[in-house]
C-alpha cells in the first residue's frame, strides 16, 4: 500500500491502539528487504570462510569467525541504526535500513514504538557487543589468549540482552505482533538464533577456559 493511501495515525502493527505519529508504511515488499538481508549476510559470511581458510584455523574455529563477524555487523550496522534513529518509521524514502525496521516491528511493535527497555538494550548491544564480536573473530584468527574469555564474556552479554527482552514483552502482555507469522518468525526465531548459538558458544569457551585453568593448577602442584 503506497505511503499517500495511509492515514497519519494508521499503521500495520499491534496493538492498534499503538500511537505513531507521521508514520510511513514501507515502500519496499517484504521479500525486498528480507532476501537482500540474507543474501549481503551470506555473501559476508561466505568471503570470511574463504579468507579464513587460508590460515591454520579448525573448521570449528573457521565458523565461529563467520558468525563473529556476521552478529558483530549486524549489531553496528542494523542494531545501531535503530538505537539511534528515533524517527527511522517516519522515513519518507525507501531507506533499506529504516525499511528493515518498519517490517520487522510487525513482529515486534516495540521497536517502532520506541520502548525505553528496547533502545537501551539495542544501543547497548550497537556500541559494546558490536565491537567487541569483531574483535572476537581476530583473537580466533590471530590466536589472542584473551579468545575465549572474550567470546564468552560476549556471549553472556547477548544472551542476557534476549532474556531480557522476551520477559519484557512477557511481562507487558506479549501482544506486539501484527500476526502469527510476524510473532514466530521475526520475534521468536530470529531472536531465538542469538540465544541458541551464544548458549553453545559460551559452554564451549567454558570448558576451555576451565580445562585450561585446572591444567595450570596441575603445572603449580607439581613444581
Amino acid at each position: 500500500m503506497a505511503a499517500a493511501e495511509w492515514g497519519e495515525s494508521e499503521h500495520p502493527y499491534a496493538p492498534k491502539d499503538l500511537k505513531l505519529p507521521g508514520y510511513v508504511p514501507c515502500f519496499l515488499s517484504q521479500k525486498d528487504i528480507v532476501f537482500p538481508y540474507l543474501g549481503v549476510s551470506f555473501l559476508v559470511v561466505s568471503l570470511i570462510w574463504l579468507v579464513s581458510g587460508r590460515s591454520k584455523v579448525s573448521k570449528t574455529d573457521r565458523l565461529l569467525m563467520c558468525w563473529w563477524v556476521f552478529t558483530g555487523l549486524t549489531h553496528m550496522i542494523l542494531e545501531g541504526y535503530f538505537a539511534f534513529s528515533p524517527e527511522f518509521y517516519k522515513e519518507k524514502t525507501p531507506h533499506f535500513l529504516a525499511e528493515v525496521w518498519k517490517e520487522y516491528s510487525k513482529g515486534d511493535s516495540r521497536y517502532a514504538g520506541r520502548e525505553s527497555g528496547i533502545v537501551t538494550v539495542e544501543g547497548i548491544t550497537a556500541v559494546l557487543e558490536g565491537p567487541a564480536s569483531l574483535l572476537a573473530m581476530y583473537a580466533i584468527a590471530t590466536r589472542k589468549s584473551y579468545s575465549y574469555i572474550l567470546q564468552f564474556s560476549v556471549c553472556l552479554g547477548q544472551l542476557y540482552g534476549c532474556l531480557v527482552y522476551f520477559i519484557t514483552a512477557f511481562l507487558d502482555g506479549d501482544n506486539f505482533a501484527a500476526g502469527p507469522f510476524y510473532y514466530w518468525w521475526y520475534y521468536a526465531f530470529a531472536n531465538g538464533v542469538w540465544v541458541v548459538i551464544p548458549s553453545l558458544i559460551a559452554i564451549r569457551c567454558w570448558k576451555k577456559i576451565t580445562a585450561a585453568t585446572a591444567q595450570a593448577e596441575k603445572k603449580i602442584k607439581t613444581k
